[in-house]
Order: C-alpha cells, then structure tokens, then sequence
C-alpha cells in the first residue's frame, strides 16, 4: 500500500516539475509554436506560443510593443538557450510594462493570437515583422550551476586533511558551470 501511495505521490511531484505555466496557456488546445508558422499564418487570430530574447521595449500610449529574438520552445514554454536564434518578432501586451524588468536580454515566453505583419527596422535595415497580440507572458532566467569533480585524491595514499590537492599525488580538480533556464 505505501508503496502505491509513494508512487503516486511522486508522479504528481515530476508532473508538477514539466507543466506549462498557466500563464502560458492558450485559449486552443495546439497552438502555432514555430515563428514559420506565425509567417505563414499572415495574421488570422489564430494561437501563437512562441519565445526568445528580449531585443527592444518600446511603451505606447494603451500598451507596450515587445521586440523579442525568436528561440525555439519547450513544451514547458522554456526557450531553448543552447539554439541559435532565427528571426523576430514583435508582441503587443494591454497597459505598461517596465523596460528595467523586461530589459534587453531576458528571456520570454508569450502566447496570444496572430496579427498582420508590420514594418521596422534592426539598425538601418528595414524588414517585416510577423506580430502576435500577447495575453499571456512569462518571464524567465538563466540559472548557472558550478560543478567541480575532484579526480584522483580519493586513490591518493594520503588520507589527513592538508593532503588533497596535494601536487605529489597527481590530484586535481575539473569542472564545469551548466545553464539551466527556470521561471522568473
């Protein structure tokens, strides 16, 4: 019985860990999750869920125009740090946001319905943008970790405190920082 009981709890506790924010939920069961598929769908108010880089705020008179650098998405609505950024787009959200918390280079995650392109501008290059109109956001950030293994002490014929990472018994440490992106 307790055994059934704790595999049970610790389903719910790995779903709770790899859900969709609800503030990243859409009003269709399948929404467009590609910046191709926001191209293509030439602005028909169908669902959109994409995310990227913060590239440029801009705060309007009734709402905030978010450029944002397209990164591909998990199905937990994370952008996926360890792909190149293809494209962009731009996403309208009702009322102020402030441009310190969504600063140029966070990480962002929105989901609304598609509109028509529109014109801008990167530098002094002109091109078109797709746009979504956002009713839903979620802000992340990037997580580092530091990892450090010690190698060959623990076979090292030393064993008192002063004697690790001693250079007469070839010990020495590596080790590594990993990125992990988590909510904000």
């Amino acid at each position: 019985m307790n055994h059934r009981l704790f595999i049970v709890l610790f389903s719910l506790f790995l779903s709770a860990c790899s859900t969709l924010p609800e503030a990243l939920q859409s009003h269709t069961p399948k929404p467009m999750m590609t910046l191709q598929q926001l191209v293509d769908d030439q602005g028909s108010g169908s669902d959109v869920r994409l995310g990227g880089v913060i590239a440029k705020v801009d705060n309007l008179q009734e709402k905030t125009r978010i450029e944002v650098v397209n990164m591909p998405i998990s199905s937990v609505g994370k952008p996926n740090i360890n792909m190149e950024p293809k494209g962009r787009f731009v996403v309208y959200l009702d009322g102020f946001v402030d441009p310190v918390t969504y600063s140029e280079g966070r990480l962002m995650t929105v989901v609304g319905k598609s509109a028509p392109d529109e014109e801008g501008k990167v530098g002094e290059f002109t091109q078109r943008f797709p746009v979504m109109l956002g009713y839903g956001h979620q802000l992340w950030k990037i997580v580092e970790r530091v990892i450090i293994n010690d190698v060959g002490s623990y076979h090292s014929p030393c064993y008192g405190l002063y004697c690790r990472g001693s250079r007469y018994h070839g010990s020495r440490q590596t080790g590594k920082i990993t990125q992990e992106v988590t909510a904000q």
